[in-house]
């Protein structure tokens, strides 16, 4: 049920939006033409022209705003998240207003506007325009999130939360929102069947009675949300206590005892009118990949021709520090476990494995030239990876690739790991850019790749790209 308080919210930033992005694109013409910063060398267009295009200005913001998901509301959303779902909303406002004022110039102006220019935006308007309308809206929300937070850690307006199930998968959900108290969470208690026994709760909450008596619990407790987090022997029940909980207009929330089972994003599908559940499904197929493709092949195209020159230079450095071929091939798995192989610049002395045998790579690992220890420590050993991409081998963006080798050992010890092959492997990920790289948790890692597989869009690729380069010189861990 959408409440009446999200309504509100939602309406507060649709006016806001409205008004923000009328300011930002009037300040943009003030920039462009009026402050003096920037040389004006094609006549100064009357403001009335951009005053015409104001309220359609107002309309397109909110419209991309919707489009891109911006007014979803969801508590426990990062800043990081809103930065790029209010920055992408903004870039598909100003693709929306670039194309729709040429079309009303080409099709619908007279010829007396046309003449005067009507209806024509600066190029440079909408570059600052952009800009502007993604620092005031985004700081709108952040002042927004600031308040809320204020009122959430001084108890007012908390959502009040019941957990169906005080085993350990309900514990680990009170601990989840005991740890993030500025989501606006407050954890009233447990109902279990097991509350007549001797398990009097956990961290200070209370058992409040048994799941047939959850109806009557939230009554009492004016209960906003109900987890259920059940065993698995225990799901019978989770009927009973949805139907329990839409009585009593109570949002519910399923934490599934069945990771080990399911992995990816669960899809239900049709066969000749039999439902059926797809328990792998990830998004990037049909279109998605085609997108996916496409950007990939656009910024490894670039990457290839502006790095050129700085590859040619780290290649002669290599040369000239160790003997040994420059560039480096090795054997890796990527799409659907098919091999392929992966180009890098050779950070260590020639036959560096040949006693050894395939080892990971660790710090101040001894088989690294003094030159390869710099280029392993920005990454610029991975530089050739963008042929990769270009190729169709891998990706910019997915989980890490690696060697059949250790795979053959991993499949069999961690669980779900083929998964992360549902997709190209990428030169940076998920996992990557939150600190799980080089010789860290395999667990963790796994778990990182199948939450960028799940929630795979074009918007988490650019953010894990922007995050790669804000961090990447950051990063100390080796890459393997």
């Amino acid at each position: 049920m959408v409440k009446r308080y999200n309504r509100l919210l939602v309406a507060f930033y649709v006016v806001t939006d409205a008004l923000l992005a009328m300011w930002a694109f009037m300040l943009a013409y003030a920039v462009r033409f009026e402050s003096g910063l920037i040389v004006v060398q094609k006549g100064y267009p009357p403001i009335e022209h951009y005053l015409q295009v104001l309220p359609f200005v107002a309309v397109l913001v909110p419209l991309a705003f919707q489009i891109q998901g911006v007014y979803r509301l969801r508590r426990g959303r990062s800043r990081v998240d809103d930065f790029f779902a209010v920055l992408i909303g903004s870039i598909l406002a100003v693709v929306l207003g670039v194309v729709s004022t040429l079309y009303v110039q080409a099709y619908f102006a007279s010829d007396a506007a046309r003449s005067t220019g009507a209806y024509q935006v600066s190029q440079l308007v909408w570059a600052l325009f952009l800009g502007f309308t993604v620092v005031f809206t985004y700081g709108s929300r952040e002042t927004v999130r600031e308040l809320l937070e204020r009122r959430w850690r001084a108890g007012i307006g908390l959502k009040r939360v019941l957990i169906a199930g005080a085993g350990d998968l309900g514990r680990l959900v009170a601990d989840r929102i005991l740890q993030h108290r500025e989501l606006g969470y407050q954890v009233v208690g447990f109902v279990d069947d097991r509350a007549g026994g001797d398990h009097i709760g956990y961290r200070g909450l209370p058992l409040l009675g048994t799941l047939g008596e959850m109806a009557e619990v939230a009554q009492r407790e004016r209960i906003d949300h109900l987890y259920v987090a059940l065993a698995l022997d225990e799901h019978s029940k989770l009927l009973e206590l949805m139907d329990a909980a839409n009585r009593e207009c109570i949002d519910v929330k399923v934490v599934p005892d069945l990771l080990q089972f399911i992995a990816l994003r669960a899809r239900l599908e049709d066969l000749d009118g039999l439902p059926v559940i797809n328990v792998n499904d990830v998004p990037l197929q049909g279109l998605n990949a085609w997108v996916k493709r496409a950007l990939d092949i656009a910024l490894s195209a670039a990457a290839v021709i502006v790095l050129a020159v700085p590859v040619a230079i780290i290649a002669l450095l290599v040369r000239w520090t160790s003997t040994g071929a420059v560039f480096y091939r090795q054997e890796r798995m990527g799409l659907d476990g098919r091999a392929f192989t992966v180009y890098k610049i050779r950070s260590m002395y020639e036959n560096a494995e040949d006693s050894s045998g395939p080892v990971w790579a660790r710090d101040d690992d001894p088989r690294t030239t003094p030159i390869g220890r710099w280029l392993r420590r920005f990454d610029l050993d991975e530089l050739p990876q963008f042929w990769n991409v270009l190729k169709g081998d891998m990706s910019i963006v997915g989980p890490r690739p690696e060697r059949p080798f250790f795979v053959e050992q991993f499949k069999h010890r961690i669980p779900q790991y083929m998964l992360r092959h549902k997709v190209k492997a990428g030169i940076t990920g998920w996992a990557q850019v939150n600190g799980w790289r080089g010789n860290t948790s395999l667990e963790k890692r796994i778990e990182y790749d199948l939450y960028y597989i799940e929630n795979w869009s074009v918007t988490l690729d650019i953010k894990i790209m922007w995050l790669t380069l804000v961090r990447g010189l950051f990063q100390r861990s080796p890459a393997v």
